[in-house]
Order: structure tokens, then C-alpha cells, then sequence
């Protein structure tokens, strides 16, 4: 084909694609389909009975506690106790020169024999002029003086016994002994030491372990809230809360004997807003010594119909507030408000917001929001 003959071809060929493209440009694009329905994990609630718990820090403090002082003064003999051992009350701990109070007490006793001696003349006199007066054979006066002298020789006597008495006492005094039963510490004196009476400075201390105290503070504003829920009947007090006080000790471990709550403070500590709360903790294996640190655990009472929401399906706004994400009866997302003030395990205890039977999401919470249609995936909360 000659050039002249071939340029009316490829103008044909040329025209003809253009045709082509634009038909293949005035086709309709193929249309997506509707996007699929996000699916979502929920957790349907359900009341249930649960034991609500408080736990507090505090410190461990002897049941009872006693300083040993001496009440007479001498020079110590004897020291009978080792220290650091357990002690019985009434156990003598001390023993202080005794000589001089035996003297004291050997010349009492005589004092008394002579007092005696001279009531018993004094009542025979008085005896005898009491029946002579009567036929004037002495004068009244001799008589009233007679009488006198019997009265005199009585507060003799009595005052003689209080002497001896005293004298005893002294004397027991000379055996310090132990006033409770108990640990007792280190000895402040040695045998040979002088001592006082009543001195300041204790010559030993004993503490009573077993049972001992635990003592912990709690906020007042948290009682309040406690006795406004069992008031109201939200809350019921357990039979056995007395007896549901657990404790955990600074390695973390639970000590092994439940204690009893004892009583709670009558005021209010003006400078931390707290008040302090006693337990009795028994201590056989004396395992729990006084100051140390531990948390105790007491039960405030029972809720019948407590909502519990697992933690992951609660959220917080910008204020704090917390929030969930709930699928309706439509199938949408709805969000509410909720009022949870706790955490019992891995869940939150919702006290209004959420009702029983209502589904909240747990999984897939990011990718929702309130108004959407979602598909609810039931699973269980653990």
C-alpha cells in the first residue's frame, strides 16, 4: 500500500479507538457493598450476694503491758528470771535485802504483844471499877479515868496490828514479783544495785502477746458511708462480722487465726480526719510481735442484690466520672453513666447506671460508638 493510500487507514484506526475508549469510559463503575456490622463482646448482668470487705493499715500492740518498779527501797540479791523468757504472774522476778524489814517486822509483833498485854489489864481494871462505882467505893472520876485508859489501850492494839500489817507488807515487798503473766524484757538493774521505792525507771517491762491487739485507723468519711448503707438497708450486717477479721502481714502473707473486732474509738483524730478501730487477734506461737506492721481485713456486711461490671467494661471521662457502653434491645450501642465507688476482685461494684439484664461491652469498645448497630457476642465474666 502506498503512503497516500495508507493515511486514510490509520485515521480510521485512530477514530475508531477513540470511539472504543470512550464507551468503555461512559460504562458504570461496579457499586461496594454496605460495610459489615462491628461485632462486640457483652456481659449480661446479673445480681448476686457478695461480702463486702474493708482493708486498713496498722500495727500490732500487746494486750497488756506492765513495768515492773520495786515499792520498797534495799540493795537487789537475787535476779530469778532470764530475760526475754515467759513469765507467770505472782513469779518473783527480784529479790531485795530483806534484813532490815524483818526487823521491822519482828519489832511490830512485839509492839502488839504489849499492846495486848495492856488491853487485857486495862479491860480488868475497868471491870473492877465499873461494879465498885456502883457502892461508891472509888470515885467516878477514878472510873471515867478506868474507862478511858480501856478505850486507850484499845487504839493501842489496833494501831499496833496496822503497824505489823505495814511491817508484813514491806516485807512481801522485798520479793519484787511478776504482776501479769507474760514476755518480759531486759532487766534495767543487776543484783547489787541500789534501788528506791516507787523509783521512776522500770526495772523491767512484761507484755502479754497472746492474745494481742491489732490497732487501725479508718476515715471518718468512710464510716459514715458505711452506717448511711446499713441504715438504709443496702448493706445488711453479717452474724459473723465480729468474727471475720483476717490479716495480712508485711511479707504478704495471711496470718493464720481469724480476730474479732473489739470497738471503735469515740472521736475523731482532728489532725488526719480518722478513727481508730481495734481487733484481738489470737497468738499462740507468739508469730506476731508488738509494732509491727500488718493490714487487716474486716468485713462490713453483706449486699443481697450487688451489680458487679467487669472492670474492663468501665471507662472515665475527662472528669472522672465513669462510664459503659451498653448494647440495647435494638441491638445499638447506648452509653450510661454509672456510679461505681469500688473495686471487688477484677470487677466494678455499680451502685446506680445499670440494671440487671442489660448487656455491657467488654471487647470492641474502640471501635463503636453510641447510636451504632453492632452484632453482641455473649461470653462470660471471670
Amino acid at each position: 500500500m502506498t503512503p497516500h493510500a495508507r493515511q486514510p487507514f490509520i485515521q480510521t484506526l485512530s477514530a475508531l479507538a477513540g470511539v472504543l475508549v470512550l464507551a468503555g469510559c461512559s460504562q458504570p463503575t461496579a457499586q461496594s457493598g454496605p460495610p459489615p456490622t462491628p461485632e462486640v463482646s457483652v456481659v449480661t448482668i446479673a445480681t448476686q450476694p457478695i461480702s463486702l470487705t474493708t482493708e486498713l493499715a496498722g500495727r500490732t500492740s500487746a494486750f497488756m503491758v506492765s513495768e515492773v518498779r520495786p515499792q520498797v527501797g534495799g540493795i537487789v540479791k537475787n535476779r530469778s528470771f532470764k530475760e526475754g523468757s515467759d513469765v507467770k504472774a505472782g513469779e518473783t522476778l527480784y529479790e531485795i535485802d530483806s534484813a532490815s524489814y524483818k526487823a521491822s517486822h519482828n519489832s511490830a509483833k512485839a509492839a502488839l504483844t504489849k499492846a495486848q498485854a495492856n488491853l487485857k489489864v486495862a479491860g480488868l481494871t475497868a471491870g473492877r471499877y465499873k461494879k465498885l462505882v456502883k457502892i461508891n467505893a472509888v470515885s467516878k472520876q477514878d472510873n471515867d479515868r478506868a474507862a478511858a485508859e480501856l478505850l486507850q489501850a484499845q487504839a493501842d492494839v489496833a494501831s499496833a496490828k496496822a503497824a505489823l500489817e505495814m511491817a508484813s507488807i514491806n516485807l512481801g515487798y522485798t520479793r519484787v514479783t511478776a504482776p501479769i503473766s507474760g514476755r518480759i524484757g531486759q532487766s534495767s538493774i543487776t543484783p547489787g544495785a541500789l534501788l528506791s521505792a516507787n523509783q521512776a525507771s522500770p526495772l523491767a517491762t512484761i507484755q502479754q502477746l497472746d492474745p494481742i491487739y491489732v490497732d487501725v485507723t479508718q476515715s471518718s468519711i468512710e464510716l459514715m458511708r458505711l452506717r448511711r448503707a446499713l441504715d438504709s438497708g443496702s448493706l445488711s450486717a453479717s452474724t459473723e462480722a465480729r468474727a471475720n477479721v483476717r490479716l495480712i502481714l508485711e511479707d504478704g502473707m495471711e496470718y493464720g487465726h481469724p480476730g474479732e473486732l473489739q470497738f471503735s474509738d469515740v472521736s475523731v483524730n482532728p489532725g488526719t480526719g480518722m478513727v481508730t478501730l481495734r481487733a484481738v487477734f489470737p497468738n499462740p506461737g507468739q508469730q506476731l510481735l508488738p509494732g509491727m506492721y500488718v493490714r487487716a481485713i474486716l468485713e462490713e456486711g453483706v449486699r443481697d442484690q450487688a451489680i458487679l461490671v467487669p472492670q474492663q467494661g468501665v471507662t472515665r471521662d475527662s472528669k472522672g466520672n465513669a462510664t459503659a457502653l451498653l448494647v440495647n434491645v435494638d441491638s445499638k450501642v447506648e452509653s450510661r453513666a454509672l456510679t461505681a465507688t469500688r473495686t471487688v476482685g477484677d470487677q466494678w461494684l455499680v451502685d446506680t447506671g445499670i440494671a440487671a439484664g442489660e448487656r455491657v461491652i467488654v471487647e470492641g469498645v474502640q471501635k463503636v460508638r453510641p447510636g451504632a448497630l453492632v452484632r453482641a457476642v455473649e461470653i462470660t465474666a471471670g
